[in-house]
């Protein structure tokens, strides 16, 4: 029987071999469309020179990532220095799209825990109940929370009537602004992935950790937490990467004073005033710190996996 089940599994793995690369190529198409060329284009872009009018000139150079870093005057001709401005915007990304995801997972967390715990015919209404705000446009949604967040806006409107405040809040335009944009933007790709692990959890350790006198708290540090780490984490990746690069956000909710880099490299491309070399070597900065980042969670992975 072993043997026979062996060359089953034998047969059956090597059935579409010949066939497996003729498979995979619609596969490697579609990435190679739709991912690897618009990167390489903007690898490219980045170290070429700016036309006047908009667009490149085919002239190799590295002054869109020079201009980055450095700020060498008004003409340029300057002793350079760091260029303060640029960096500073890439640090409110960083910190913002922290914040988000830090936000998202206090609140994702017991959502998802608390769904994942419902009777099991009323877990796909929940879910659902998640889902709902992803079938209008983001933008839509933007807007509307900017409409929600004014100063003559339903919440200050109610506030003032119940007496809470005497004037209105000035929300809009600030950091507190953008955060509420990115964290109503991104929530349920936290939610989703957690919901995901808990509902796998097995739940009688939960119970075998009381039976042991362990503390609701002792067991979710040490019994479910790590259990559900995979959705977590995954959670975390799926707000950080999308809020570091939004520009929505910052751009209806934050105004100027606010900007994210995604708002930066979106001004680059707009109009014939743009600097298309500019706002490339931007997105292949942020790039290489979103690929970094991974690389070097993928790396604790390994090694944790390796340790256990």
């Amino acid at each position: 029987m072993a043997g026979g089940a062996a060359s089953g599994g034998s047969v059956a793995s090597d059935t579409y071999k010949n066939a497996r690369h003729w498979l995979l190529m619609p596969s490697w198409l579609v990435l190679g469309f739709f991912v690897f060329a618009p990167v390489c284009v903007m690898v490219i872009y980045s170290f070429l020179t700016k036309e006047f009018r908009g667009g490149v000139t085919w002239e190799p150079t590295l002054a869109a990532y020079d201009q980055f870093f450095f700020d060498r005057g008004l003409f340029g001709d300057a002793d350079p220095t760091l260029q303060w401005t640029y960096i500073e915007i890439f640090w409110r990304s960083i910190w913002q799209a922290g914040l988000a995801t830090i936000l998202s997972l206090l609140i994702g967390f017991p959502t998802a825990y608390y769904i994942a715990t419902r009777p099991a015919n009323t877990r796909a209404l929940w879910v659902f109940l998640i889902t709902i705000p992803y079938w209008v446009n983001l933008l839509i949604r933007t807007v509307s929370m900017k409409f929600l967040l004014r100063d003559e806006g339903p919440m200050n409107n109610s506030l003032l009537n119940i007496g809470i405040i005497s004037e209105p809040l000035q929300i809009i335009n600030t950091n507190l602004a953008v955060q509420v944009g990115l964290f109503y933007s991104y929530l349920p790709f936290m939610v989703l992935p957690i919901y995901a692990a808990v509902d796998r959890y097995n739940f009688t350790m939960s119970e075998a950790a009381s039976d042991l006198y362990a503390t609701k708290w002792a067991t979710l540090r040490r019994i479910v937490l790590p259990a559900v780490k995979p959705g977590v984490i995954a959670g975390c990746i799926l707000v950080f990467v999308p809020s570091l690069g939004a520009f929505l956000a910052p751009d209806l909710l934050g105004g100027a004073k606010n900007f994210m880099i995604g708002s930066l490299i979106e001004e680059q491309f707009k109009g014939n005033a743009g600097n298309w070399p500019f706002g490339a070597a931007a997105s292949m900065i942020l790039l290489s710190m979103v690929l970094v980042l991974l690389m070097v969670f993928a790396h604790q992975q390994r090694r944790a996996g390796a340790t256990t």
